[in-house]
């Protein structure tokens, strides 16, 4: 009889014979369950194309009896317990303090690593550097720490408590009323099906952004990746991504990264499993934007295994069936990853304007949606159009392809755009 894995919020990317923890378990002999931790499928996900029931043995939807939930987990006896997206971080630990205690992370610290202001407090009592950061749910409370933190009449972000890909974070500017995004974040359902109980009122970082992934075996902390971020604004909405290129081990910036984001992960009470950091590099140093116990999300593992030959789908993968550790990587190839961006909100057209991506040398996958489906605006990750995977031996290459890319995305909206408005 084969084994089974379990993964909490099964959502995941299709790509050809790649489904995300699905297929890398099945590829081990290993049948993969998923338990979801909402009575129903979220609809951000749904609607991106990454919920495939069809992938996993079976299904499980958690209605809120935790007993119930681990009779039914115990029953496949399984071989461990993974987070497949960041809803389902603080029920995987829950499920894994009680089935697998010895492999879990810190017992009690899954808030630490969802909640912003929790995991602010975290870096604060192990003396990490962090930006200047309050969770709370009253605005005079707000008011009275951004005097006395000294960050009256400096720029701000306003962001949910426990958000994910940018959801709802608003840039501040120097001086200008902070209040309106706060009472609109409060109280808010957001897209994990989770009410905004606080806000969260933080310092602007100003530097270089990056992305940190690591890989945790009984306390080790493992680097599997590191990538420079490129991102625009759409107003006060921030942090939409254009790209993200991946940086070889030798990078100057990567070993100064890796051992924050391992402090900060140790901070938070990480010892087992992914987590996904983003780090801007100050003037003062790196600052821990957020982490999270889960793998890096959106098409990045693809990319990661096009640029490295790994990632942390199947570094888990390797832990939970050999208990293997891998301490570091290696760069194979040039690689990045290109965010497209919807000008507008509506169906699609023209879709073969974006189809000559394709062609182009450096473009490995591509992902849009089909002509006549309907789309939000970008504003964040999850809205994003869709995304480019590119890779050669020279960042030359690379450039040129990618001003192509954009080229064709400007034409593409412009035509989108005008249609619309013949169709009004």
């Amino acid at each position: 009889m084969k084994p089974y894995v379990v993964v909490v919020d099964g959502y995941h990317l299709q790509d050809g014979a790649d489904r995300g923890f699905s297929s890398a378990f099945r590829a081990r002999g290993v049948l993969p369950v998923t338990v979801m931790s909402t009575p129903e499928p979220l609809e951000k996900f749904v609607k991106k194309s990454t919920w495939h029931p069809d992938d996993f043995e079976a299904v499980h939807f958690y209605d809120g009896d935790f007993e119930a939930l681990l009779k039914i987990v115990r029953s496949y006896d399984p071989i461990g317990v993974v987070a497949g997206n960041e809803r389902g971080v603080e029920l995987t630990a829950e499920i894994v303090e009680a089935l697998f205690p010895e492999r879990g992370n810190v017992r009690g610290s899954a808030a630490a690593q969802r909640d912003k202001g929790e995991m602010a407090l975290a870096l604060e009592r192990a003396g990490v550097p962090g930006p200047k950061t309050l969770s709370t749910d009253d605005p005079a409370v707000a008011a009275r720490w951004i005097e006395e933190s000294g960050l009256a009449g400096r720029r701000l972000i306003i962001k949910p408590p426990a958000s994910a890909g940018t959801d709802n974070v608003h840039l501040v500017e120097a001086g200008a009323d902070w209040r309106g995004y706060f009472d609109a974040i409060l109280g808010e359902v957001n897209g994990f099906d989770l009410r905004n109980d606080s806000v969260v009122v933080q310092e602007f970082l100003e530097g270089p952004e990056y992305i940190v992934d690591l890989y945790s075996v009984d306390g080790r902390h493992g680097l599997v990746d590191t990538c420079v971020y490129a991102k625009h604004d759409r107003g006060p909405r921030i942090g939409i991504y254009d790209v993200a290129d991946f940086l070889g081990p030798d990078h100057p910036d990567v070993p100064v990264l890796a051992e924050y984001a391992m402090r900060a992960a140790t901070a938070v009470g990480i010892r087992n499993g992914s987590t996904h950091a983003e780090v801007i590099v100050t003037r003062q140093g790196p600052r821990l934007v957020e982490l999270a116990a889960r793998y890096s999300g959106s098409c990045m593992m693809l990319s990661g295994s096009l640029a490295t030959g790994d990632n942390q789908i199947q570094r888990t993968v390797r832990h939970l069936l050999d208990g293997a550790f891998t301490p570091g990587f290696v760069l194979e190839q040039q690689v990045r990853t290109l965010w497209l961006c919807a000008d507008f909100a509506g169906p699609v057209h023209r879709m073969d304007i974006l189809a000559a991506v394709r062609d182009l040398p450096t473009v490995h996958k591509m992902s849009v949606p089909a002509d006549g489906k309907r789309v939000p605006m970008t504003n964040d990750v999850t809205t994003s159009l869709g995304w480019v995977i590119q890779g050669a031996a020279h960042w030359a290459d690379i450039e040129r392809d990618s001003a192509r890319i954009r080229e064709l995305e400007r034409i593409w909206n412009a035509r989108n755009i005008d249609i619309i408005g013949h169709d009004a």
